[in-house]
């Protein structure tokens, strides 16, 4: 299981994942968390690129502080 995780998040990712792989999750099931950098995203990606990246690449969103107005928000 892939998450794409937005960039204010790289320090609850890791205590996430640590949390995950204390309980045994990890022999269960793989986990990556995946960094805008490692997709070659810019921070100030619009919703929509970092949308289509995590979904092109079937990965799950970790996000905080995406947009909320203009064509490109993930908000309805």
């Amino acid at each position: 299981m892939n998450f794409l995780v937005d960039h204010n998040l790289g320090g609850h990712a890791e205590i996430l994942l640590g949390n995950v792989a204390s309980q045994g999750w990890l022999e269960l099931i793989p986990v990556r968390f995946i960094t805008f950098k490692e997709m070659n995203l810019s921070i100030d990606s619009s919703d929509r690129v970092v949308w289509r990246t995590a979904q092109s690449n079937k990965m799950i969103l970790l996000t905080a502080n995406r947009s909320m107005k203009g064509e490109d928000s993930l908000e309805p």
